[in-house]
């Protein structure tokens, strides 16, 4: 007697060993990094709050292991977020090539620069600004900045 065959989950593009992290384990992972470093929390102290090594962070972080769910809500209650927070500003073409559905080109998965360490860095020191009339003025210096290349 043949038994039938299982239906398994559905396996998604871009994994590794063909081309490289799925593209929505890298965003969730781009995401955990971002939130851990906004905390000032380095990976060793992650690692220890769900007892990991710090290794199997940066796996999770760029992406090339997948975080499974009761991982992800652990990784939320440390990080103190909600566990949509990991998929926010997703782009939807990320999660249609990585499930397959666009017919389109596939580009490779690029950063959010929010994600970026100069980024989160630098959101960190601006909120260690105490005083409020300070933080303003470098808020508008780095907005007028910023523009300075427009504006020519």
């Amino acid at each position: 007697m043949q038994s039938a065959p299982k239906s398994g989950p559905v396996e998604t593009k871009k994994r590794k060993g063909k081309g490289g992290p799925n593209p929505i384990d890298a965003h969730v992972g781009s995401r955990v990094r971002m939130r851990r470093t906004l905390l000032g929390m380095s990976q060793e102290k992650l690692a220890k709050s769900v007892d990991l090594t710090f290794q199997q962070i940066q796996k999770y972080e760029r992406g090339s292991n997948r975080i499974g769910a009761s991982r992800l809500y652990q990784f939320a209650q440390v990080l103190d977020v909600p566990v949509t927070f990991f998929y926010d500003e997703m782009p939807t073409a990320t999660g249609n090539l990585a499930l397959g559905l666009s017919e389109g080109q596939q580009q490779p998965f690029e950063q959010d620069q929010l994600a970026r360490r100069e980024t989160l860095e630098l959101v960190r020191a601006y909120y260690r600004i105490t005083d409020p009339a300070v933080r303003r003025r470098v808020f508008d210096l780095t907005k007028s900045l910023g523009n300075m290349d427009q504006e020519s």
